[in-house]
């Protein structure tokens, strides 16, 4: 039996405290740095952290609120905000919610059903999955373009254009969740099917509620994408009422100006809903990992 002295344990305790302190810091500061800029007076982006004379002028006009300054003068919002912030929440929905969908079916039918041509259909997917999305911007923008001459709906400065793009992205998810339910005892199958139960019955009363945990990950990874994503949406959206917030952002820094107070404002409310979705996704994490333990 090894026995550690109880002196170089709290030495190694101090050390991997001080690493992992060190550690957030450099993570938390580049978001400090972000905040401090929302903060100060003007649109600068040097300065002390710790701003001056803190002001709530860029905040008010992300919310969409005028602002009155000291002098008197009335500032408007240059631009949307919260119109680029719903269309970002519409969009990552939208899309975390296709893709899951899709790749759960897809994941039980690679995992469960044996049909021919199986394993070559699934190395194909993934060969396919290797091409990064960005690499075919112009033959998305091709497709949607010619898509504009038959339906608006499905072409160019159209949400559902960028939304069946993000749902091209599946196949990882189909792998994720295909290893997944593979890890699944196979007798609940049989028992199942001794039970009565169809195919699909088994897949939405058994297989659904333990794999409840690794939906919760495929759409907070597929929500997040979507809100960051920048190639697609700004190839696709012409219009500013249908800009996303990751697109719209970068209005703020033109050739004439850079607006870094109002930017980083903005910036900082990018991160709202992915905050929640993350919080809202976990609860569910952690109670399909309960109840699976338990049932298991």
């Amino acid at each position: 039996m090894i026995v550690e002295r109880k002196r170089d344990l709290r030495l190694k305790k101090i050390a991997a405290h001080g690493f992992l302190i060190l550690f957030l810091a450099a993570i938390i500061f580049p978001f400090l740095v972000i905040l401090s800029i929302s903060f100060r007076e003007g649109n600068f982006a040097v300065g002390t952290l710790l701003p001056t004379n803190p002001t709530l002028e860029h905040w008010s006009l992300a919310l969409g609120i005028p602002f009155t300054r000291a002098d008197g003068t009335l500032v408007e919002p240059p631009y949307p905000v919260l119109l680029w912030l719903w269309n970002s929440v519409k969009l990552g929905l939208l899309a975390g919610a296709g893709v899951l969908a899709i790749s759960t079916i897809s994941a039980y039918a690679f995992s469960r059903v044996r049909f021919r041509g199986r394993s070559s259909l699934l190395d194909s997917l993934f060969i396919v999955q290797m091409f990064p999305t960005t690499l075919a911007l112009v033959a998305i923008y091709a497709i949607f373009d010619s898509m504009s001459e038959v339906s608006p709906a499905l072409g160019i400065d159209s949400h559902l254009a960028v939304v069946l793009v993000y749902w091209s992205g599946v196949v990882m998810h189909i792998w994720t969740l295909k290893g997944y339910f593979d890890g699944i005892d196979p007798a609940l199958d049989k028992a199942a099917a001794i039970d009565g139960a169809t195919p699909w019955q088994t897949f939405r009363h058994i297989f659904l509620p333990l794999a409840v945990p690794m939906m919760s990950v495929v759409f907070v990874l597929v929500f997040i994408g979507a809100i960051n994503d920048y190639p697609v949406a700004s190839v696709l959206l012409r219009s500013q009422d249908k800009l996303t917030l990751a697109v719209g952002s970068r209005l703020y820094l033109n050739e004439m100006r850079y607006l870094w107070g109002d930017f980083a404002a903005a910036a900082i409310l990018s991160g709202v809903p992915i905050t929640i979705v993350f919080l809202v996704a976990q609860r569910y994490l952690v109670s399909g990992l309960s109840e699976g333990s338990v049932k298991g």
